[in-house]
């Protein structure tokens, strides 16, 4: 693999929760152009979907630190909470949504939600792996106003994405490993926002404990390490 000279930083950037910045690029593009819609949506849900660690959750926050959404997950829906789940701001977050599809009593709850949150003109950012379209909800009524609302891919980050995150997480940290370090992370690290986060914090931990700074053979080091203590993920490489 090879970067060119310059890693490219002119992504948009968006202010999240705390300091960090979300990076737009073209696999989250739509999505935060979804986002940037809200509340003119056609519909009171909007689904964001993608693997893990392409940056839903991320993206989430960003809806609601403008929304004030309350955050909740498909498998805790049940529906003696919904009307209290919309009290606070008329706004939900359902992350994990899919996880609703073969439970009746979780499919029931989720349709209520959507049904109040319509008659209320609220909203609600569903979060899953899979397209609605690959649900395996039972509920007709459910399946057709789920389907009928917008869902959008986010796709797992490039290379452009990564080395500009790498840059930011390290810079956040006061760290400025060069770029043979980004190179050599690229080529071997897991595809994930989240592994990202994680590998630059063990990396700053690794650098402070050793009174040393980011090196490849630093990188080398703290990258085998978490490949051999965290799951292999699809994505993932090996290090050499």
């Amino acid at each position: 693999m090879s970067l060119p000279a310059q890693i490219p930083l002119d992504l948009g950037h968006r202010t999240a929760m705390g300091c960090e910045d979300f990076l737009v690029a073209s696999s989250n593009a739509d999505a935060v152009a979804w986002l940037d819609r809200w509340p003119s949506w056609p519909a009171p849900a909007l689904t964001l979907f993608g693997p893990a660690g392409c940056g839903k959750t991320h993206l989430s926050q960003v809806w609601r630190a403008r929304s004030h959404a309350v955050i909740t997950r498909g498998e805790l829906l049940d529906s003696g909470v919904v009307p209290a789940l919309l009290e606070p701001a008329n706004a939900v977050v359902v992350e994990d949504a899919d996880a609703v599809s073969g439970r009746p009593e979780r499919e029931e709850a989720l349709f209520h939600l959507y049904n109040l949150a319509r008659e209320q003109h609220g909203h609600l950012l569903l979060l899953s792996r899979k397209a609605p379209s690959r649900w395996r909800t039972r509920l007709a009524d459910l399946r057709s106003r789920i389907k009928g609302a917008p869902a959008v891919e986010v796709r797992p980050p490039d290379d452009a994405l990564l080395a500009a995150v790498l840059v930011k997480l390290f810079a956040d940290r006061q760290l400025r490993p060069g770029l043979e370090v980004i190179t050599y992370l690229l080529a071997r690290m897991e595809r994930s926002l989240d592994f990202a986060r994680r590998l630059v914090a063990a990396l700053d931990h690794a650098s402070l404990a050793a009174h040393r700074g980011v090196t490849v053979p630093l990188a080398r080091e703290v990258l085998s390490e978490l490949q051999r203590t965290e799951p292999q993920r699809s994505g993932s490489k090996t290090t050499r």
